[in-house]
């Protein structure tokens, strides 16, 4: 069965194969946190990356040489994640497709620049990794200043003249989100009540959130990750809090409800719309519940990271990471998650946030804006 994106390699795969004999593998890598507290994330990753990768190969791989798969453990740590980025230069890997953390991704960037790797990060989403006029990063996500943006501009409507919390645990992702939407609930004339930091890795939340009970707080946004929001709300729900809960796309992993449980029921949070659900992907999504696999997250973004790498280095006739950059921005490409094309920047040229909400069953759905409350 072939995806979308095979339309595109297709000719270029076939007349590379027609002069090529047994070819010498392709390394590419693959990186995030795969073991830790955000290793969830890491498996998501992992998997779109191994899927995208036998595809690829299936079909015939890239100008005749198959793909070899190097994993990198980040661990969502700065300096494990540099060090990555430094080990994947020196063995002159053409293209990662990683980090998850913004923290890790715009590190590691700077050693894939002077190695001369492209970077397509499917997750990382603050601003600063496409904002230093480096010509290898590219993204399949949207920004923080776009999630922000809409979350903010959604509180400030729905939520006039209630109180309001907002949390960020002091990581690049994490404060860089609540910043963006702090900006736009101000703009949107509502003023938060509270303004706290935490720190990752923390577990007792009680102080805080009988601080919130205290300030009689009725929404509460959270910028950060999915482990320490998950205890955040569970705490509240203890102490007899029943306000809102809304985040960002770091929820969008089951094991957040694995950390609620029935806390968790109409918890919202910001993401792209459901990629499991679009009819390029249908294909993909089909191979993956076969193997008792759910795709979620940010696993399809992983897999059209690989086939956009794929289709430009076909195109370019190279893996070469300049000419493969040049190819990517200039091109529109074929992806399990719909056509894809990028700015001068490497982002990608539109923005499809929308809310989610976790229900009874464990589960989270699309819910239209101003609706999910």
């Amino acid at each position: 069965m072939k995806t979308i994106w095979l339309a595109g390699v297709a000719l270029g795969t076939s007349l590379a194969l027609a002069g090529t004999g047994a070819a010498q593998d392709i390394t590419v890598g693959v990186a995030g946190p795969m073991t830790g507290q955000y290793a969830s994330f890491g498996t998501q990753l992992k998997n779109g990356a191994e899927a995208a990768v036998a595809d690829i190969n299936a079909a015939g791989g890239v100008m005749g040489k198959k793909l070899k798969l190097e994993i990198g453990d980040d661990a969502c740590d700065p300096k494990q994640a540099r060090a990555i980025g430094e080990k994947f230069a020196s063995a002159k890997l053409p293209f990662v497709a990683g980090h998850y953390c913004s923290s890790s991704s715009i590190p590691a960037s700077e050693a894939y620049q002077d190695g001369g790797v492209v970077q397509i990060t499917p997750a990382s989403t603050n601003p600063t990794f496409t904002e230093r006029n480096m010509w290898n990063t590219f993204r399949v996500c949207g920004r923080d200043d776009q999630q922000g943006s809409i979350a903010g501009d959604f509180v400030a409507k729905t939520y006039k003249g209630k109180n309001i919390a907002i949390l960020q645990d002091k990581s690049t992702y994490g404060k860089g989100l609540a910043d963006e939407m702090k900006k736009a609930l101000n703009k949107g004339g509502l003023k938060e009540k509270m303004y706290e930091a935490y720190t990752q890795g923390d577990k007792d939340f009680n102080s805080l959130v009988s601080k919130m009970k205290a300030n009689k707080i009725d929404v509460v946004y959270v910028g950060g990750y999915h482990t320490e929001a998950g205890l955040i709300l569970r705490q509240m729900r203890s102490q007899g809090m029943t306000s809102q809960m809304i985040s960002g796309d770091a929820i969008a992993t089951n094991e957040f409800w694995s950390i609620t449980g029935d806390a968790g029921e109409g918890m919202m949070f910001t993401f792209g719309s459901d990629p499991r659900k679009r009819p390029t992907a249908a294909a993909i999504v089909k191979k993956f519940k076969d193997k008792n696999v759910d795709p979620e997250g940010y696993t399809l973004y992983t897999y059209a990271a690989m086939s956009i790498w794929t289709q430009a280095a076909t195109k370019a006739k190279t893996t070469d990471g300049k000419k493969v950059a040049e190819t990517i921005k200039a091109g529109k490409w074929d992806t399990v998650l719909g056509p894809i094309s990028y700015d001068k920047k490497g982002d990608i040229t539109t923005v499809d946030y929308v809310f989610y909400k976790w229900s009874k069953d464990g589960k989270y759905d699309e819910v239209p804006t101003g609706k999910g409350s």
